[in-house]
C-alpha cells in the first residue's frame, strides 16, 4: 500500500490565533513536502481551493517548487477541480510538472467540495456534473493522442489539434476524486480509472456498496481487477501517543469543522462526535502509530483493499514542527507496519 499526505495549503484559522504571513506558510508546506521525501512517504497531493484561508488556488505551482526539492516521492493533485478548468491547460500543467519532476506528475480529478470556483471563472453551477463528464473526456482524449479530435458543449471544438508538452511518462496517471454519489463512482469504473475516495467523517466501512458499485461497473466495461485501484483519502494526525495526537488535533479541528459547519447547517463539532470518529469504525486516523496503522488495515479490509491511503493533516491548526514530527512517524512507524 502507497501512504501518503494530501494538503489544502490551509490555515483555517486566517492566521489570526497564530499568525504567519502566507509567505512563511507556504514556506513550511514545502519544507514539509521535502520531509515527506526524505521519510519515504510514496505520494504528496496538494489540493485547489479559491477561498480565503487556502494557498492552493495554484497547486501545480506548489507541485512544481516541490519537484525541484525532492526525489522520489511522486506530485498530486487532491483534487484538480475540472470543472472549473480548461483540459488542455489542466493537461498542459501536469505534463510540464512530469518533465520537472523526472516523470513523477499524477492527478486526481474531481468536481471540489465547494463551489467558489463556479462564479469565479463564469461557470453556471446547474451544469456542476455535465461540466464534469466533458471535461473528464476531454482530458482522457488528450492524455491518450498528441492529436485530438473533439467537440462538446461547454468548449471549442478541436480538429486534429496536437496539444504540447507531452509528459515523461507514456500516459499521466489520472485518478477520479470522489465522495459519496453513487454515479461517480459508476463513472469512474466504467473508465477503468483508479478511485481515490474522500472519507472525512461517518464510518469507513459504509462506504463499501459505493466501491463494489465501482468494481462492478469495471468489471463490466472488461477492465481487469489490478486496474480498478482504490485509495482513500482521510483525514488524520499522528503523534508518538494516543493521548499527545488528540491534545494536539482536537482544537484546531473542532475550529475548521465548526467554521466549515456554520457555512453548510452541520451540527456543532463536539468531544464525544470526535471521540466517536477516532474510534474503531470511525473514519478520522488520530492517535499513536501502532493504533493508526492497525485502524488503516481494518479499513482496508472493510473496503475489500486499498492500494493508497493519504493522511489529510491540515484539517487542524497544528504548529510546523508537530507536522514534521507527524510525518517522520508516518515514514518510519506507519508504512512499515502497514506494509509489513
Amino acid at each position: 500500500m502507497e501512504i501518503g499526505i494530501d494538503s489544502f495549503a490551509a490555515m483555517f484559522s486566517g492566521n489570526t490565533t497564530r499568525a504567519i504571513s502566507d509567505a512563511d506558510a507556504m514556506s513550511q508546506l514545502l519544507d514539509r513536502m521535502e520531509h515527506a521525501d526524505k521519510s519515504g512517504l510514496d505520494v504528496f497531493g496538494i489540493g485547489e481551493h479559491h477561498r480565503k484561508g487556502f494557498l492552493d488556488s495554484a497547486p501545480t505551482l506548489i507541485l512544481a517548487a516541490a519537484a525541484a526539492r525532492t526525489k522520489r516521492i511522486r506530485l498530486t493533485s487532491a483534487v484538480t477541480v475540472l470543472s472549473a478548468a480548461d483540459p488542455v491547460r489542466v493537461f498542459q500543467n501536469f505534463a510540464t510538472l512530469d518533465l520537472i519532476s523526472g516523470g513523477r506528475a499524477e492527478m486526481v480529478a474531481g468536481r471540489g467540495s465547494f463551489i467558489e470556483a463556479f462564479p469565479l471563472f463564469g461557470l453556471d453551477l446547474d451544469d456542476y456534473d455535465e461540466l464534469f463528464a466533458e471535461k473528464l473526456d476531454l482530458l482522457l482524449r488528450i492524455n491518450n493522442n498528441e492529436f485530438v479530435t473533439w467537440s462538446g458543449k461547454f468548449r471549442p471544438a478541436l480538429r486534429h489539434q496536437p496539444v504540447y508538452p507531452r509528459p515523461l511518462q507514456e500516459k499521466l496517471p489520472i485518478w477520479v476524486g470522489v465522495g459519496g454519489t453513487p454515479e461517480s463512482f459508476i463513472r469512474a469504473g466504467s473508465l477503468g480509472l483508479p478511485l481515490m475516495v474522500a472519507v472525512i467523517g461517518g464510518e469507513t466501512h459504509q462506504f463499501r456498496p459505493l466501491i463494489d458499485l465501482y468494481r462492478e461497473a469495471g468489471k463490466l466495461a472488461g477492465y481487469p481487477p489490478e486496474q480498478l485501484k482504490v485509495g482513500l483519502h482521510s483525514l488524520g494526525y499522528v503523534a508518538n501517543t494516543t493521548k499527545e495526537a488528540i491534545d494536539d488535533f482536537y482544537p484546531g479541528y473542532a475550529e475548521a469543522m465548526n467554521k466549515v459547519g456554520r457555512e453548510r447547517g452541520w451540527a456543532p463539532m463536539t468531544k464525544s462526535r470526535f471521540e466517536a470518529q477516532i474510534g474503531p469504525l470511525g473514519a478520522l486516523l488520530v492517535g499513536g502509530p501502532e493504533e493508526v496503522a492497525e485502524k488503516i488495515l481494518r479499513h482496508a479490509e472493510a473496503l475489500g483493499g486499498i492500494s493508497r491511503l493519504t493522511f489529510q493533516m491540515d484539517t487542524a491548526e497544528v504548529p510546523h514542527e508537530k507536522w514534521m514530527q507527524a510525518i517522520e512517524l508516518i515514514g518510519s512507524k506507519i508504512k512499515p507496519l502497514v506494509n509489513q
